[in-house]
Order: structure tokens, then sequence, then C-alpha cells
């Protein structure tokens, strides 16, 4: 067969494995650059009455030190007055707080493929009413799984200024994403929408 009449034939598929080679190639580099930066998704506990989510970004420095920059909310449920019991308006709307904060996390133990991080950061948001702020204390502890994927759990003391618990002792559990994962997903993405709204011209 004439190699111009197979190329012609087969132009799509062609141009879809060199973009495939092209993202594989893409990728690599990314994941060596960005071994250290990870995204943290987690919920946790807190007494008195407390639950929370965390979404924040954290990136290792050297030696498993790292800083964290998040986005927290926190949600204190109450008993219903009325009903005797916790219903879902006095669970979901007695007491919210959004706060945003950064945490720096010195490591002071290592071992194979886990290792233990200080925590000690500041954070401020509001509770829909007025400004709150303050201060974070506690211990992380984070386990490597493959390819730099991470499950974590921490323990923590909160002090809140102007909210309705000025301590909070909480526990939390969660999930570390490799950054280099959602960069390849996002051009994985973006790549397979072009083949769909922009097909090859024969």
């Amino acid at each position: 067969m004439d190699i111009y009449v197979f190329l012609q034939k087969n132009k799509k598929i062609l141009i879809e494995i060199i973009i495939l080679a092209i993202f594989i190639c893409c990728c690599i580099p990314i994941k060596a650059q960005r071994h250290g930066s990870s995204i943290m998704v987690g919920v946790g506990a807190s007494y008195p009455s407390g639950v929370e989510g965390t979404i924040a970004f954290e990136k290792e420095i050297s030696y498993h030190n790292a800083w964290e920059f998040s986005l927290n909310y926190y949600l204190k449920y109450a008993k219903d007055e009325t009903a005797g019991y916790i219903t879902r308006e006095s669970f979901w709307h007695n007491y919210n707080i959004w706060t945003i904060g950064t945490v720096y996390k010195p490591c002071i133990s290592r071992g194979r493929n886990h290792h233990g991080n200080l925590r000690i950061g500041a954070f401020g948001g509001s509770d829909k009413q007025h400004f709150v702020g303050g201060g974070t204390i506690g211990y992380e502890h984070t386990f490597r799984l493959y390819d730099n994927w991470g499950v974590y759990f921490l323990v923590k003391e909160d002090i809140t200024a102007k909210s309705e618990d000025l301590f909070r002792t909480g526990v939390a559990i969660g999930i570390k994403i490799p950054l280099f994962v959602l960069i390849c997903f996002k051009e994985l993405h973006y790549f397979c929408l072009y083949f769909e709204i922009c097909p090859v011209i024969h």
C-alpha cells in the first residue's frame, strides 16, 4: 500500500496518537515538578458539638516541612428546644463559621512512607454576623500511598475570638491528592473536548 494513501486514510488516528504522546510527555515533567504539592480534602468533629469540612492546598518545602492554605466550614449543631432532640433545622442552621487560614507544619517524625508534623497557624472568617479569627495548634500524621497519594489524620486545638466557643478541640481525617493528577485530568479533558468539537478534516 502506498504510504501516502495509508496516511490519508488514517490521518485522524495518527494525530490522536501524537496528541496522546504529547499529553504523556507533558504529565511526566509536571509530576516531577509538583511532587510536593497536593490538594487536601478532609472532614472532622470537634468538642463541643461541632463538625467541619476542609479543602486545602499543601506545599512541601523540604524534609516534609510544609505550608498549608485552607478553606474551612465549621458547623455547630444543637438540640431543638421545642422537639427535644436534634432536628434538621437545629443541625444545619444553628451556628456556622466560614474561615480561610494558613498553617506552618514543621516535620517532627519520619518513617518509611509516613511522617508527622506539628500544626501552627492562624485563620479568619465570618459567622455571617461578624468577623471571627484566631489561631490553631495541633499534630498531623500522613501515610503515603502509591504515587504520592496520601491519607492523613490530625488532632488540633482552635482558639477562636468572637465566636460561640473560644476553645474547640477536634480531630479530622482526609486524603491528599497529588496536584499533578488534577492538572493531567484537566489536560486530558481539553484533548477530549478538542476531538469532539474539532474533528480532523479529511
